[in-house]
């Protein structure tokens, strides 16, 4: 009898495991990082290494590769102003969207320091 209990507990629980997966339950949205290089290539550039990401805790890497100082905005986060070989650590929880970045410096984003990051 023992063994019939055991099977019944284990298929009960890959059922539920099942249902919870199958209707959003536990929504484990796995998180994403996006490295990001500000003033490469040419001093007026923000390059991102995904342009399309999943919905979630985001984390970005800045890095300012450039020969003055920038930062990095998105959803309404930005890092701090970064000299020449600095980095940053930006942390955004993003819903499906699309997401403007840029560098906040007058001048930079009408320079070409901006983008558009989309969430799905």
């Amino acid at each position: 009898m023992f063994r019939k209990s055991a099977l019944v507990a284990t298929i009960a629980s890959v059922a539920l495991a099942a249902a919870v997966s199958a209707f959003g339950g536990n929504s484990s949205t796995a998180a994403t990082t996006v490295a990001v290089t500000l003033g490469k290539p040419g001093e007026f550039n923000i390059t991102v290494s995904k342009k399309a990401i999943v919905k979630g805790v985001t984390t970005f890497k800045v890095t300012n590769k450039g020969g003055i100082s920038h930062d990095f905005k998105i959803a309404g986060k930005k890092t701090p102003s970064l000299k020449s070989g600095k980095t940053a650590t930006l942390k955004a929880t993003l819903k499906k969207g699309k997401y403007q970045f840029l560098c906040t410096f007058p001048g930079h984003a009408a320079g070409g320091m901006k983008g558009t990051l989309t969430v799905k």
